[in-house]
Order: C-alpha cells, then sequence, then structure tokens
C-alpha cells in the first residue's frame, strides 16, 4: 500500500497541470488592456502605455514580442520588437519600454507629427509550454490626436500637459522659448537713439561756439578800453598852455628869459587814461 500511495502522490502534479491546460483552453483568459484616447501637441511625445494577461503556462524561452498596428484592426504593423522592424514613417521615432519578466510596458512615440492621428492596436506574442505560439491583440486599440503645437510664449521649464489613465505627454521644449523682438522694430529704435543723440550733440556745440564767439561790437569795445581809446578815437593829448597870468618874475640879475617848453609831442600817441595819470606841472619862477 505505501508504493502505490507514494506514485499517486508523485503524479498529482502532473494531473493539475493538465487539468488547468484544459480548463484554459475550454475558457481562455487573455487580453491586452490599453487607453481608449490619447492626444498629444506636434512635434511633442506620447507614450501609449500597455499591460496583457493571459492563463498559458510560459515555456524556458517565452520570447515575449510586442508589435503595433495602425489605422484598424488588420491593419499594417508599424512596428515589431522580434524581427525587429519599424515603418519607414516610424524610423527613429518609435520605442519599445517592456521591463524583462514583467506584464507590462509602454510604446513611445516621438516627434509627433500631423500624419500620426490614427487608431495604434497592441499585439503581444509569447510561447507556451505545452500550447505553442499564442497571439492575441487589443480589440479597441488607442485614438490618438495631434494637436496644434502650443505657441511661443514665455521661457520656462518643460510642462506636461493633462492626459488619460495609461499616458504621458512630454512637451517640446522649443514650445517654451521666448519670442524675439523682430528686425524692424530693433532697427527703429536703434535709429531713433542716434538721432536723438546728435541732436543733443550739435544743441551742445552750437552753445559753445556761440558762447566763444559772443558780440563783436562788444569785444570791440573791450579791447578799446584796454587800449584807453573810447568809439575808436584817440583822446586829445594834454599839453600846459600858457596864460599871460603865469608870466615868470623878472630880475635884474636874471640874465636867462624865463621860457616854458611845450609839451613832448610824443605825448599825443600816449593814451588818454596815462595823461590822465601824469603829474601837471606848474611854472616855476627864477629869482
Amino acid at each position: 500500500m505505501g508504493l502505490p500511495l507514494l506514485l499517486s502522490l508523485l503524479l498529482l502534479p502532473t494531473c493539475l497541470q493538465a487539468g488547468s491546460s484544459e480548463e484554459c483552453d475550454l475558457n481562455p483568459d487573455y487580453g491586452i488592456e490599453q487607453p481608449i484616447h490619447l492626444s498629444a501637441p506636434m512635434g511633442g511625445s506620447v507614450h501609449i502605455n500597455f499591460s496583457f494577461y493571459y492563463c498559458w503556462e510560459l515555456a524556458n524561452d517565452p520570447r515575449v514580442s510586442i508589435a503595433l498596428r495602425w489605422k484598424h484592426f488588420h491593419g499594417e504593423t508599424i512596428y515589431n520588437s522580434t524581427q525587429p522592424f519599424i515603418h519607414e514613417k516610424y524610423k527613429n521615432r518609435i520605442f519599445l519600454n517592456l521591463p524583462k519578466g514583467q506584464k507590462f510596458g509602454s510604446l513611445q512615440i516621438s516627434n509627433l507629427q500631423k500624419e500620426d492621428a490614427h487608431i495604434y492596436f497592441c499585439r503581444v506574442q509569447v510561447e507556451t509550454l505545452r500550447d505553442g505560439t499564442k497571439v492575441w491583440q487589443s480589440l479597441q486599440g488607442t485614438r490618438l490626436t495631434v494637436t496644434p503645437a502650443a505657441k511661443r510664449t514665455t521661457e520656462g521649464p518643460t510642462t506636461t500637459a493633462p492626459t488619460t489613465t495609461g499616458l504621458s505627454v512630454l512637451e517640446d521644449p522649443r514650445s517654451s522659448a521666448s519670442s524675439p523682438l523682430s528686425g524692424g522694430a530693433a532697427v527703429g529704435v536703434a535709429l531713433a537713439g542716434a538721432v536723438l543723440i546728435i541732436a543733443i550733440l550739435g544743441l551742445i556745440l552750437y552753445l559753445r561756439w556761440k558762447r566763444r564767439k559772443g558780440d563783436p561790437s562788444k569785444t570791440l569795445r573791450r579791447n578799446m578800453r584796454t587800449l584807453g581809446l573810447k568809439d575808436n578815437k584817440q583822446s586829445p593829448s594834454w599839453s600846459p598852455s600858457w596864460s599871460p597870468r603865469m608870466k615868470p618874475r623878472t630880475t635884474a640879475a636874471s640874465s636867462m628869459p624865463p621860457s616854458l617848453s611845450p609839451a613832448p609831442h610824443h605825448w599825443q600817441h600816449l593814451p588818454a587814461s596815462l595823461l590822465r595819470r601824469a603829474p601837471r606841472r606848474r611854472p616855476y619862477i627864477l629869482s
């Protein structure tokens, strides 16, 4: 009795596995979940998150493969991680993120274009232990809407646009750059500043020239006063006049007649200011 019981216990796991495989074939439980609708700006990036489940027992090397179709359920395959294959329109724009041994991941489409607005269907392929290769695909897919690029307003950090469940949309950093001043406006401002500076410098130079030049008549009068002239006419020279009252007394002892020499001739050419300062010579009497 001991040996048959031992054999039955050893065969029990095999029976259970066979039963579970038959139950999976009768009521298969597998599928893919992905968001129904996503929206992202032109030039940005979008992440189509997905997760899958199954009831089969996988082989030692399951060789999990992810593919992506577009437009409709039986549409053209634009990405396949097994081959690998990428559609010509999506070269260097589709990237797969699937951690090893996990049942979830994401497909990223970068540098979005207006023509990328379609429905995308994720498809999974695995190798099972007893049932061979199994392939299944999402029924509804994800509809992607590409919106116009955001206008360039103010400079700031990269922001994240509102997304639905399972979507991460990155805004293009170029959309947040500040708009520079137009070339015509910059040239106009520069010309206006140059004209204003030239006008101010011209006014300053004119005022300095006028101050230095002054009134010619005032300059002439000032020079005449320095030379002792008035109205460009020489002042009359002073010469002592002879008066009868100033006749000198004569005596017998004096043999020389009194005489008074006239004013030197060169006095006539001296300025009036110097003549006014010269002391008057009074006649003297010879005894």
